[in-house]
This record gives C-alpha cells, structure tokens and sequence, in this order.
C-alpha cells in the first residue's frame, strides 16, 4: 500500500526565494567583473544589488510574516535558548528564519549594504573609476571607501562560508533540508503542527520594486536629475 505525501505548508514567498538566489548570483557576478576590471559591469551589478537590499528592506516591514524582522530578529535570550539545543538531533520545525540564522540574515544584509556604499564612494588610484556619489567627498575619503569596498568583501566570504556551513550542519546533524524550501517555498509539516497559511500580496511586492529600482536609479545619478 503506497504510503501518502507528507502535508506540507508554504513557509517563503517568491519574492524572499528569488532576493535570496538574485544576491547570490550578483554577488558572484560582481566578484567576477571585478576581477576582469569591466568596471561597467560591475557598477551595474553593484546597483542591481542596491535595489534588491532596498526591496528587502522594505519586505522586512511590509511583508508576509516569515518575512519580517519582527518575525526573525530576536533577543540574547531567545537567541542563547536555540543554540543550546543545537546539538540535539531532534528536528526544529522553524516557520521562517530561527532566532540565530535570522540574525544571520541581519549580519549579511548589512555588511552586504556596507560593500556597496562603500562602492559608490569609492575612487581608483589614478581617479579614471569612481562610484556615482564620490563627488561627494575627497580623493582620500574615495580611496578609503575603495579600501573598504574591498576589504568587506572577505567579510561577506567568511558570512558565506558560515552560512554553507550551518545548511550542511542542518542536513547531517538535524537531517533537515534548509535549501529545498528556499526553492520550493514549503517545507514538511511536524506531527501535531498546524501552522497558519501563509498569505503575500503581489501589489506590495510591486510597490516594493518600484521604490527599489527608483532608489537604485537615483543613487546611479549621484542624484543629479
């Protein structure tokens, strides 16, 4: 007798799946033109990323629930009771994020964040390249900001590492599949669990987008209109 599909239930929106797997992608993507010197690739790249940080940002208030830092950012205290059941092997059902890889997420939205301010104020040595707001500050202050823009990039490989890390750790230990449900959208359903039905609205998606690629646009200009 064939046994049946466990239940499942939606725990990301699209627009959370594919932020994810877009600064993926783009991340790489600026790595390479970077280190291929097409300066124009990569300034395309850097603001393309700038749009999906605004947009996450603003999905982090206007969002479903698994979307919000409410939802996910959380106390020392919530944080330090998580980590002292990691090393159980029982599976915990989390509905999003859980109270550590939440502040994960905070972690690499803001050192990502940082590399690409530091970007945009960024000047090469011979000052030929430069990000779209150094006018705004001297030839030094764009040479630190350069400094840094590269700097913050090991910073962003060891959150990287870490976080492949964790999802192995997941996967052997707690025999918990974190990336199937960041391509999917759901994950399985625990004994006893009936969690509430996720619900997104498309039209905040848009509005979101829009704000993010207005913003990206205008930080393009060095806002000059």
């Amino acid at each position: 007798m064939p046994v049946p599909a466990a239940s499942t239930t939606r725990i990301w929106d699209p627009t959370v799946r594919l932020f994810h797997w877009l600064l993926v992608v783009l991340i790489a993507f600026s790595w390479w033109s970077g280190e291929q010197h097409d300066m124009e690739l990569h300034r395309l790249s850097g603001y393309a990323i700038l749009a999906l940080l605004v947009f996450r940002v603003f999905w982090g208030f206007a969002g479903p629930r698994t979307a919000r830092f409410t939802n996910f950012v959380r106390g020392p205290a919530a944080v330090m009771a998580y980590m002292k059941g990691l090393g159980s092997r029982r599976t915990h059902a989390a509905e999003g994020h859980n109270p550590l890889g939440g502040w994960s997420v905070v972690a690499m939205l803001a050192v990502v964040g940082l590399m690409v301010v530091a970007g945009l104020f960024s000047v090469d040595v011979d000052g030929f390249e430069s990000g779209p707001l150094a006018d705004y500050v001297s030839f030094d202050q764009g040479r630190t900001a350069a400094e840094l823009h590269e700097t913050v990039f090991n910073a962003i490989l060891a959150l990287v590492a870490l976080h492949v890390a964790a999802v192995v750790f997941y996967l052997v230990w707690k025999r918990q599949n974190l990336v199937r449900p960041m391509i999917t959208g759901s994950r399985k359903v625990a004994d006893g669990e009936s969690p509430a039905q996720l619900r997104w609205s498309p039209a905040l998606a848009v509005i979101g987008i829009v704000i993010a690629v207005a913003v990206a646009w205008a930080v393009s200009t060095g806002f000059r209109f």
